[in-house]
């Protein structure tokens, strides 16, 4: 069945009522970029601060009024399982690249997405301090500040990010074809790099969660590329188990060829 068949009526409203709130989280969060907010530490390793706190309660209030009954699933929310009854989730991340935030550099988002069963039905990325806010819709293509974006074609070199110890594990004569790209903190924008066509290919490592990658795999998807599990299928988000094993993203023979790789990995 075609992606866009899975759209159910009314979905394309949802997407304009994620772009207005995720600009304004995008101030909000821009408010305290640059002027050291306070930080806290989740499980002793992974940064949060007051801006990813700020970010979130006024998603939540606001994406919540408009739509009560959606469900809530967020980086910074405590996860309620009643969500699973509901047809819809709002699946988000207020900062994703909340390191990156925190050192000052530019490359992060907040990403909202509405999901309804397991696939994506309408994403937005707003990355304010790159002046850059991406969205897609199923079978509508993907966009940047309102031009339609897309994939590139693969050259002589490509560009590829993630985890070197799986570049390493590519095939010998794809290693003088590889450039490696400078490391973004932000998952969701580096999906986005692809589907702009700034980045050819990233491997994910294991542990990304659906407020990561939900809204970044549509936008991805409708650019022309795909975002695959070890199992050569699209992830599924919103349901019990929110975290995924190791992911390639990228489009043509080079995704393949990262498919490949993550799928001689240990489960």
């Amino acid at each position: 069945m075609p992606e866009h068949e899975l759209i159910s009526p009314g979905a394309t409203e949802d997407l304009p009522l994620l772009r207005d709130a995720a600009r304004e989280a995008g101030v909000i969060a821009m408010r305290y970029f640059g002027n050291n907010p306070q930080v806290w530490m989740k499980g002793g390793t992974s940064p949060v601060s007051e801006a990813d706190h700020a970010a979130d309660a006024y998603l939540r209030q606001t994406l919540l009024a408009a739509r009560p009954d959606y469900g809530w699933l967020s980086e910074e929310t405590a996860d309620d399982p009643v969500r699973l009854s509901a047809r819809r989730t709002f699946v988000v991340d207020p900062i994703d690249g909340t390191r990156g935030f925190l050192e000052g550099q530019r490359t992060w988002c907040v990403s909202v997405a509405v999901v309804e069963h397991g696939r994506t039905l309408a994403g937005v990325l707003e990355c304010p301090a790159m002046d850059e806010t991406y969205w897609a819709l199923p079978g509508q293509g993907a966009f940047r500040n309102g031009k339609r974006i897309a994939v590139r074609k693969l050259a002589d070199t490509a560009e590829i990010s993630g985890l070197k110890q799986l570049t390493d594990l590519m095939p010998a004569e794809w290693q003088a074809r590889l450039k490696r790209a400078p490391y973004s903190p932000s998952l969701a924008y580096r999906l986005a790099m692809i589907a702009n066509g700034a980045l050819d290919a990233t491997f994910v490592k294991p542990n990304a969660h659906d407020w990561d990658i939900a809204a970044a795999d549509l936008i991805l998807r409708e650019a022309g590329g795909q975002l695959l599990d070890q199992h050569g299928r699209a992830p599924l988000y919103a349901g019990e188990v929110t975290r995924h094993g190791a992911l390639a993203a990228g489009s043509g023979e080079l995704l393949a060829v990262l498919a490949g790789v993550i799928a001689g990995l240990d489960a």
